[in-house]
């Protein structure tokens, strides 16, 4: 067959191919609109890793959402434990039972059972259960969790392969689509305990539960569905009380932020010159320091001057609690209890290990979503780093500054060097090519004192003073005096005075032309 010949065949299969959209936030997107129609998938994972949740999601969303009905047939919990479990992900599977939408077909063992070996193993009793089920209530959707509870007392692998494809066929003649959870052994080696499930299955979904510096993270993997594309690699999710699974692709996030030459104030007059008359309204900015450089304080000033501004204001606070806060901005002038009174300012303090990093963006892009701020301050970034893999912590970043520059709100976002002097961080070789302005904040040793200096960067689309300024702070905040002559080594750590010489006022006639050209 001849090249195009093939593309259009190929073309013809991934058009006959319907599919049906799960409900799972995030799940339709990296399946390209659902899973296919009136077939099985298997959906294997470690302990842990949110197969039951999954299928009784896929079940409830299908009732919710898309007004059809479902069977779940279970080997291992009882339908009690699975109805508690479940109305805590905001699954009321007793009022579908009683409204007809939602049928159990229970063959979960009870402890006083004992496993009796009598001939050949037949699942003609529980084909005729499931096919009764689900002419009962109509249903267009079946669950079964978990296969391992029943194959697990056959020892002849060619069995368990027959088996599984008999009822593969079963659900398939009954038109319905089907999911079935397998258990996997470990979380990158074989997909599904016995080896034979994947292939009498049409497709494969693969959930993992994996270790990363000591902290749990759950991801999910579309290996296969037959006759149609999908997204390829991992892609991580959490499970939310109320909500259940929600997904974060990050392939959802498309390169169609509008942009706005439209500046809005940092909050500190000299800090505005600098940038070029202050930052765009759609920018996020990055301000990174060591401790004690004054990152709290300018981002004080930046949620100060978004209410001056008559703009809603919201601050996530990662390292210091609400009472410091409060007592840090009043210390420079602000009263961020007046703000919150006048509905211009909200602060949320959470400590970063209280949950996981999709965890915590979920629920920040809630907040925003309820507040729909003009203004957003993250402070600070390292502290959600801490523990997190490089790999989750980039996710995180891209997902939050991608979302707040869609929704065109102004971010500042802080980060702290290790380094006491110069030096730079992990966080900004994460952030620092998906932020529009940087902005250093360095301890400079002069002479035995130690003294403090500010550069802008980096400014996307803008022109923007280049010099290292000192600056100091004080009970009225933050003062960008004039810049340093004459030293070098400054963003490095290491600086060194530069011996006055004829070279040295060529330069800074240079420098001061330069300015009055600019």
């Amino acid at each position: 067959m001849d090249g195009p010949a093939s593309a259009k065949s190929i073309s013809k299969v991934v058009e006959i191919v319907e599919k049906i959209q799960t409900g799972i936030a995030g799940l339709d997107l990296i399946t390209y609109g659902g899973i296919p129609k009136g077939r099985t998938t298997l959906v294997a994972g470690s302990a842990g890793s949110a197969k039951s949740v999954l299928t009784a999601q896929f079940i409830g969303e299908g009732i919710r959402k898309c007004g059809e009905t479902g069977v779940l047939v279970t080997f291992e919990e009882s339908p009690d434990d699975i109805r508690q479990n479940m109305m805590g992900l905001g699954l009321d599977i007793a009022q579908w039972e009683a409204e007809g939408k939602w049928v159990f077909v229970d063959v979960s063992r009870r402890p006083d059972d004992q496993a009796v070996k009598t001939g050949q193993f037949d699942l003609s009793a529980l084909l005729a259960r499931i096919e009764h089920a689900i002419n009962k209530i109509k249903a267009s959707r079946v669950g079964l969790d978990s296969l391992g509870a029943v194959f697990s007392q056959i020892e002849d692998d060619r069995l368990v392969r027959s088996e599984l494809f008999r009822i593969g066929w079963a659900l398939k003649k009954l038109r319905v689509t089907s999911l079935m959870t397998a258990e996997r052994i470990e979380e990158y080696g074989d997909i599904s305990r016995f080896g034979v499930e994947e292939f009498v299955t049409d497709n494969v979904i693969l959930l993992r539960n994996n270790l990363e510096n000591e902290k749990r993270r759950r991801t999910i993997e579309v290996l296969k569905l037959r006759g149609t594309n999908h997204q390829k690699g991992e892609f991580p999710f959490t499970v939310l009380s109320g909500r259940g699974i929600v997904i974060i692709p990050l392939s959802a996030i498309e390169l169609q932020q509008r942009s706005t030459d439209i500046r809005t104030s940092s909050g500190n007059i000299e800090l505005d010159k600098m940038c070029g008359g202050g930052f765009f309204r759609d920018s996020i900015i990055l301000i990174s320091g060591a401790t004690g450089t004054g990152k709290t304080l300018a981002v004080t000033e930046f949620l100060e001057g978004g209410a001056i501004a008559g703009e809603r204001c919201l601050i996530f606070a990662f390292e210091e609690s609400r009472d410091q806060l409060f007592r840090n901005a009043a210390g420079w002038g602000v009263n961020f209890e007046t703000l919150e009174a006048q509905g211009l300012l909200k602060v949320i303090c959470e400590y970063p290990e209280s949950a996981s990093l999709e965890d915590h963006l979920v629920r920040m892009r809630e907040i925003i979503e309820e507040y729909r701020p003009g203004r957003v301050a993250v402070d600070s970034l390292s502290a959600l780093e801490r523990g997190a893999s490089p790999r989750s912590f980039r996710e995180f970043v891209i997902s939050l500054t991608s979302y707040i520059k869609h929704e065109e709100i102004t971010g500042l976002f802080t980060a702290t060097t290790s380094a006491l002097l110069g030096g730079s961080t992990i966080t900004e070789a994460h952030v620092s090519t998906i932020t529009d302005s940087i902005i250093l904040l360095r301890y400079v040793e002069i002479f035995g004192q130690m003294r403090r200096g500010l550069t802008v960067l980096k400014m996307r689309g803008s022109m923007h003073d280049k010099d290292i300024r000192e600056y100091s702070i004080d009970a009225a905040g933050m003062h960008i005096g004039r810049p340093f002559r004459d030293i070098n080594g400054i963003l490095s750590g290491q600086p060194q005075a530069v011996p006055y010489s004829e070279n040295s006022k060529l330069k800074d006639a240079f420098m001061d032309h330069s300015a009055d050209r600019i």
